[in-house]
C-alpha cells in the first residue's frame, strides 16, 4: 500500500461516514457499517501500520469521529462503535510497534504514528468532547450493578481507556516551545477534564466500593494527569513564597552573580593594554613536543594556562556501551490555574480515595491480576502523594495504608528484581533503570515520612514511627540495601538523577540510624549467613575427592547415632540380601554426608554379620575403619529396583521438604549492632567512587545534595580517621576545581573539607615519600593502613621473587607439556622393572621416583616407552572380598581411571614443579623451637590487631629469617599450619601462607596457646588420628631430608653410570635396585 496515496477502499469507507458542513456534521445512511469496516481494516494492518497512518493523514478523528460523538450521541450503537474505533486509533505507538524500532524505515513509521497521536491529542483538548464523555460515564455509573449490562461495562472501560490513551500521548518539543506558567497541550486537556467534571468522576471511581474493578485504570489516569508535575510545585501553588525559599533563591542568584563577575574579570585580564597585530611565538622550556625539542607556543601568554597537547586533535568517539545514561524528560511548570486545580484534586484524593485505592491496587498486584509492569503506577502514586502530604499539612492517617513494613518489603523486593533484570535484559536496560529509580524514590519517601512522624506532636504517631524504625533497622535486607545499591551503581545504565536520590536516601537513612542508636547500649539486629545449598532432584553420587579423609574424620568425631538396626527380623528377605542392603544404606549415608549415621550402621552391621570380616573385624582400628568406609563409598553396589522406585517416590513426595531445606540453608542469628562498625563498611573504593562522580557536578547540585556528599566524606575522613582513602588524584582534582571556583563561598562545606584533606596529605607526604605515587591508585582498607602506618615487607619480597625467577621457574600458562631427560627415563625404567610384580606398581614407582611427576604423566610415559601395553596393567591389585564380590559385575572402567589421573594431573603437576625447584635446598639442621615461637607471636599479634581494629583480613605469614623460611617449606610444619587452620597459597600470585579472615580472635589465641612448650607433648588422640605433635616434627623432617639426600646421591650415581656406559641393562637394573634399597 502506498502511504503517499490513500487506499481506494479506505477512501471510500471514510467518504461513507458523512461530511462536516460548518459546525454541523451530516452522517450517511451506512455510517455505522463504515465505522465497523474501519475497525476491521485496523485489525488486519501490516507491520508498518499503514492503515493507521493513512487514517491519521486523512484526520478522521478531527473531522469525523469527534463530531459524530458530539452531535449524534443519541445513536447508541454508532456512539459505541466510534468510541471503540478511537480507542484503537489512539493507542500508544509503543504498543503498536512493541518497542522503538532500530530499523530506519520502521523508525520513520513510528515517528509518523506518534505525530498523528499528537494531532489527536490537540483535537481532544476541547471542553465539549469531555462533556460528552463525562455525561455518558455519569449515566452509566448511575445504574446499579443489577441493571448494568455487559455492553455498559465495556463502554465504561473503553471511555477510561480512551482518556488514558489521550493523556499518554507525549508532548512535541519542536512544536510546543512553551515556557513555564504557559499552557501546553497537556495542560489544555487537563483543563478540559476539569471543566467537564470528569476529574470528579475519577475520584468517585477511586472511592466507590462497588466500582473497585476500575482501580487500575483510575490509577493510570491519575498518574498521567500529574506526569509533568512535582509535589513541591503543587504544594506551593497559590501561596506566597516563604522566607526560606526567598533566601534559597537569593543565594543561588548571588552564586551566579559571583561566577559571572569572575569570568568577566578573567576576560579583561586576557586582553592586552594595547592592540598587537602579532600574537608572538614563545618557547616553553621543560615541556617537550613530539620530538626532543621544546614546545613552541603561538598565542598570547594569557591563554597559556589552558594549553594542552590535545588542542587540535579529533575528539575521541565514546563507544555506545560506555556512554553515560541519559536523563529523562525535564519537568516544566504548568499554568497557575492548572496547578491550583491539581492541588485541590490531591487534597480531595488524599482525604477520600488514597488509602482505599492503594489497598485495592496492592491486592491486585499481589494476586497477579494486573498486566506486566503495572506496579510502577503504584510506586509512583506512593512517592508522589506521600510527598504532597508531607509538604502540605502532614497527616499520618491519610497515608496509613502505605506506612507499614509490608510497603518496605514490597519496594525492597521490586528493587532487587529490577536490578537483576537490569543485568540480564541488557536491551531494555534503560526501562529497567527507570523502574528501579521509581522504586528508589518510593523507598526514599517512606523514610522521609517516617522521619516526619518522629517530629509529630502526637505521642501515638511517634510510637508508631519507633516501631517501624526498629523493624527496618533490625532486618538485614533493609539495613544493607543502600550499601548494595551504591556498590552496584553503573553510570552507563543509571542516570545521575538516580545517583542523586540514592546519595540523599543513604544520608537520610544513616542519620535516622545514628539517632536511633543514641541512648541504646545493646541494640540487637538480625544477621544472616548463607550456607551451601543442598542439591535438589535426583541424588548424585559424590565425587571421591569431595569426601576427603579430613572431612570424614571431622564427621566421625561427632556423637554416633544410637539404636540403629541394620536388618529387619520380620522381613521375608534373606539375611544375605539384607547384608547387601545394609552396605547400600551405609553408602547412602556417606553420600548424604551423614558420617555418624554411616559409622553407626557399619558397627551395627559388624555385630550382626561378624563372619568373614565383611564389615571389619571386631578389634578394627580407626584408620582401618576409615579405609573401609572409603571403599564402600567408592564401590558400585548393586541396587534393587524396589529401592530405586522408593527413591523416586520420596523425591516426588518430599518436594516441600526439599524446599524447606533450601530455606533452612540461610542461617539467621542475632548480633549486637554498632553504628561505627556499620559506617566502616562504607570505607570501600566501590562505594566512594559514586559519591565522587556526583561531586564532579557540584555546581549543578542542590545545596542539600552537596551536604550529603560532604557528610559522607566527613564520616570516612574524620569519624573513621581514614582520610588516606580519599588520597587519590581525581579527588584532589575535584577539590582543586572547587577551591579555584569564583563562587567558592557558596560551597563553604566542600571548601573546608578540601582544605582538610590537602593538609592531611601534606603532613603524611612528609613522612611517607611514596605518598605521591599512591595518589594514582584507589586504596582499600589494608592499603590505607600500610600507607599511614608503614609498609610490610611482603610486597618487597614478592617483587624480588618475581624478578629473580629464571625462565624455567616462571609459570607457563596454557601448556601441560612436561619434558623427561634421559636420566629420568632410565630411572623410571629401572623402577618399573623392580616393582612390576608388586600389587601396586604405579604407587610404588610414585613413592621412589626422584623427579616428581603426576600419575597421569607417569602412566603416559610408561605407555610411550613400551613398558606396558595398556593402562590396566598399572592398576592396583586388590584381594577379593565380599565388597569385591558385590562390585564384580560393575568393575571400574579404564576410562574412569584415566579420568581420575587427568583430574589429579593439575594439582600434582604444580606440586611436582615446586619439588623440582627445591632440589638444591639445604636440609634442615636446627630444631623447630624458633619457628614455633615466631608462629605463636604472629597469631597473638593478629589477634590483638583484630580485637583493636574490629576488621578481619587475611594476614600473610612472611618469614624473614632463614630458619623460618626452611620451616615454612617443611612438610611437617605445613601439616601443623593446616591443623591450625592456616591457608596455603591459592595460586602462583601468592607466595606466603595466610591467616584466614574467618578465624576469630578467641580461636587465634587458643591456637597460639597450643604452641606453648608445656603443651607440646604428644597426646593419644593425635596418635590415633595419625598426626604428630610439633615436638616430634623435627625428627620426621630430618628423616625425610636424609631420605631426600639418599635419593639425590642415587641420582648422581645413575648419571655417572649413564655417562660411562660400562654396564648392561640387566646390570643397571640390579645396581639400581641396590641403590634404591638404601632409601
Amino acid at each position: 500500500v502506498d502511504l503517499f496515496m490513500m487506499n481506494c477502499e479506505l477512501l471510500a469507507t471514510c467518504s461513507a461516514l458523512g461530511y462536516l458542513e460548518g459546525d454541523t456534521y451530516h452522517k450517511e445512511a451506512d455510517c455505522l457499517e463504515s465505522v465497523k469496516d474501519l475497525i476491521r481494516y485496523l485489525r488486519h494492518e501490516d507491520d508498518a501500520r499503514d492503515v493507521r497512518q493513512q487514517l491519521g493523514e486523512s484526520q478522521i478523528v478531527q473531522n469525523d469521529l469527534l463530531p459524530i460523538i458530539i452531535q449524534h450521541r443519541q445513536d447508541k450503537a454508532l456512539f459505541d462503535a466510534c468510541i471503540r474505533l478511537m480507542v484503537n486509533l489512539t493507542q500508544p505507538a509503543m504498543l503498536c510497534f512493541g518497542k522503538v524500532p532500530d530499523d530506519p524505515v520502521f523508525r520513520h513509521h513510528f515517528l509518523q504514528v506518534t505525530s498523528h497521536l499528537q494531532a489527536y491529542k490537540e483535537a481532544f483538548a476541547s471542553e465539549s468532547v469531555f462533556c460528552i464523555l463525562s455525561e455518558t460515564l455519569y449515566n452509566l455509573l448511575q445504574l446499579d450493578w443489577e441493571q448494568r449490562q455487559e455492553e455498559d461495562n465495556l463502554l465504561i472501560e473503553r471511555i477510561l481507556l480512551l482518556v488514558r490513551n489521550v493523556l499518554h500521548v507525549p508532548a512535541n518539543p519542536s512544536e510546543e516551545k512553551k515556557v513555564d506558567d504557559d499552557a501546553s497541550v497537556h495542560d489544555q486537556v487537563l483543563w478540559a477534564i476539569h471543566m467537564s467534571g470528569f476529574d470528579d468522576l475519577i475520584k468517585f471511581l477511586a472511592s466507590a466500593q462497588s466500582e473497585q474493578q476500575w482501580s487500575m485504570h483510575v490509577l493510570e489516569i491519575i498518574s498521567l494527569m500529574f506526569r509533568d508535575q512535582t509535589p513541591e510545585a503543587l504544594v506551593s501553588a497559590g501561596h506566597a513564597r516563604s522566607a526560606e525559599e526567598k533566601k534559597k533563591d537569593s543565594n543561588e542568584l548571588e552564586a551566579l552573580r559571583q561566577k559571572e563577575h569572575a569570568e568577566k574579570h578573567s576576560r579583561t585580564l586576557q586582553r592586552g593594554t594595547r592592540h598587537s597585530r602579532f600574537g608572538g611565538s614563545f618557547v616553553v622550556q621543560g615541556l617537550k613536543a613530539i620530538g626532543d625539542k621544546d614546545v613552541i607556543y603561538h598565542r598570547n601568554l594569557q591563554n597559556f594556562k589552558n594549553y594542552t597537547h590535545d588542542i587540535g586533535k579529533a575528539v575521541r568517539r565514546v563507544p555506545k556501551r560506555h556512554r553515560k545514561a541519559q536523563e529523562s524528560g525535564e519537568k516544566r511548570r504548568s499554568a497557575l490555574n492548572v496547578r491550583l486545580f491539581l492541588r485541590e484534586f490531591c487534597v480531595d484524593f488524599l482525604e477520600n480515595c488514597y488509602n482505599r485505592l492503594m489497598y485495592l491496587v496492592k491486592e491486585s498486584l499481589i494476586r497477579e491480576q494486573t498486566q506486566q509492569h503495572d506496579e510502577t503506577y503504584y510506586l509512583w502514586a506512593l512517592s508522589f502523594f506521600m510527598a504532597f502530604n508531607r509538604g502540605s499539612c502532614f497527616r499520618a492517617d491519610l497515608v496509613s495504608e502505605t506506612m507499614s513494613i509490608r510497603a518496605f518489603h514490597f519496594i525492597e523486593r521490586n528493587i532487587t528484581n529490577y536490578y537483576e533484570m537490569l543485568l540480564t535484559d541488557r536491551k531494555e536496560a534503560t526501562s529497567w533503570s527507570r523502574r528501579m529509580h521509581l522504586a528508589l524514590k518510593a523507598y526514599q519517601e517512606l523514610l522521609l515520612t517516617v522521619n516526619e512522624m518522629d517530629r509529630s506532636q502526637d505521642e501515638s504517631i511517634r510510637q508508631s514511627s519507633s516501631v517501624i524504625k526498629s523493624n527496618i533497622f533490625y532486618l538485614m535486607e533493609y539495613r544493607e540495601i543502600f550499601l548494595t545499591l551504591l556498590r552496584k551503581y553503573d553510570e552507563t545504565k543509571q542516570p545521575q538523577s538516580y545517583l542523586k536520590d540514592l546519595v540523599e536516601s543513604t544520608h537520610l537513612f544513616l542519620r535516622m540510624l545514628e539517632r536511633f542508636c543514641k541512648g541504646r547500649r545493646n541494640l540487637m539486629v538480625q544477621r544472616k549467613r548463607v550456607k551451601q545449598r543442598k542439591s535438589h532432584g535426583k541424588k548424585k553420587e559424590a565425587a571421591p575427592e569431595t569426601m576427603s579423609p579430613l572431612v570424614l574424620c571431622l564427621q566421625l568425631s561427632e556423637s554416633l547415632t544410637q539404636s540403629l538396626v541394620p536388618f529387619d527380623a520380620t522381613s521375608e528377605t534373606p539375611l544375605e540380601d539384607q547384608r547387601t542392603e545394609a552396605m547400600v544404606r551405609v553408602q547412602d549415608a556417606l553420600l548424604a554426608r551423614m558420617g555418624p549415621e554411616a559409622l553407626g550402621l557399619l558397627r551395627a552391621a559388624r555385630e550382626v554379620w561378624p563372619e568373614g570380616d565383611v564389615f571389619g573385624s571386631a578389634d578394627v582400628e580407626p584408620e582401618e575403619e576409615l579405609e573401609l568406609l572409603k571403599q564402600i563409598l567408592h564401590a558400585k553396589l548393586p541396587r534393587s529396583s524396589q529401592t530405586a522406585v522408593v527413591e523416586e517416590e520420596e523425591e516426588e513426595e518430599d518436594g516441600p521438604e526439599m524446599e524447606e531445606e533450601e530455606l533452612e540453608s540461610v542461617q539467621v542469628s542475632e548480633t549486637e549492632f554498632k553504628f561505627l562498625d556499620f559506617i566502616k563498611r562504607f570505607a570501600n573504593p566501590g562505594i566512594v567512587h559514586p559519591y565522587l562522580l556526583l561531586l564532579k557536578s557540584y555546581s549543578k547540585n542542590t545545596p542539600h545534595t552537596n551536604h550529603c556528599i560532604a557528610r559522607m566524606l566527613h564520616r570516612l575522613a574524620v569519624d573513621l580517621k581514614m582520610d588516606a582513602l580519599l588520597f587519590q588524584l581525581s579527588v584532589f582534582h575535584i577539590f582543586n576545581k572547587i577551591l579555584n571556583d569564583p563562587a567558592a563561598a557558596a560551597y563553604q562545606e566542600l571548601v573546608t573539607l578540601g582544605k582538610y584533606l590537602v593538609k592531611r596529605f601534606v603532613s603524611l607526604a612528609a613522612q611517607n615519600n611514596k605518598a605521591y605515587v599512591e595518589l594514582l591508585f584507589w586504596k582499600n582498607v589494608g592499603a590505607v593502613r600500610e600507607m599511614t602506618e608503614g609498609y610490610t615487607k611482603e610486597w618487597v619480597l614478592f617483587f624480588f621473587q618475581v624478578l629473580n625467577r629464571t625462565r624455567r621457574q616462571k609459570p607457563k600458562k596454557g601448556t601441560g607439556i612436561v619434558l623427561w631427560t634421559e636420566e629420568q627415563e632410565l630411572e623410571l625404567q629401572m623402577l618399573f622393572e623392580e616393582y612390576r610384580d608388586s600389587d601396586d606398581v604405579l604407587g610404588s614407582i610414585m613413592k621412589k621416583l626422584t623427579a616428581k611427576r603426576s600419575r597421569a604423566r607417569v602412566v603416559d610415559k610408561l605407555l610411550s616407552m613400551g613398558l606396558v601395553s595398556e593402562r590396566r596393567e598399572l592398576y592396583k591389585k586388590r584381594s577379593r572380598s565380599f565388597l569385591a564380590e558385590l562390585t564384580q559385575g560393575t568393575q571400574d572402567d579404564p576410562v574412569d581411571r584415566d579420568d581420575e589421573y587427568e583430574q589429579e594431573d593439575e594439582s600434582e603437576e604444580s606440586e611436582a614443579e615446586d619439588l623440582e625447584e627445591q632440589e638444591s635446598e639445604r636440609p634442615l639442621n636446627g630444631g623447630m623451637s624458633g619457628p614455633l615461637l615466631w608462629l605463636q607471636n604472629c597469631l597473638n599479634k593478629t589477634a590483638d590487631d583484630r580485637e583493636n581494629d574490629g576488621l578481619s583480613q587475611p594476614v600473610p605469614l612472611a618469614p624473614f629469617t632463614e630458619s623460618n623460611e626452611e620451616a615454612m617449606e617443611n612438610k611437617s610444619f605445613q601439616r601443623l599450619l593446616r591443623k591450625l587452620g592456616m591457608r596455603a597459597p591459592a595460586n602462583e600470585q601468592e607466595s606466603f601462607w595466610r591467616i584466614p579472615a574467618k578465624i576469630s580472635v578467641s580461636q587465634l589465641r587458643s591456637a597460639a596457646a597450643a604452641l606453648s612448650p608445656e603443651e607440646d607433648k604428644p597426646k593419644n588422640d593425635d596418635e590415633q588420628d595419625g598426626t604428630r605433635s610439633p615436638a616430634e616434627e623435627p625428627r620426621g623432617e630430618e628423616e625425610e631430608d636424609a631420605s631426600h639426600e639418599q635419593r639425590a646421591q642415587a641420582l648422581r650415581a645413575l648419571l655417572l653410570a649413564r655417562k660411562r656406559k660400562r654396564y648392561t641393562a640387566e646390570d643397571a637394573g640390579i645396581y639400581g635396585r641396590f641403590i634404591f634399597c638404601l632409601g
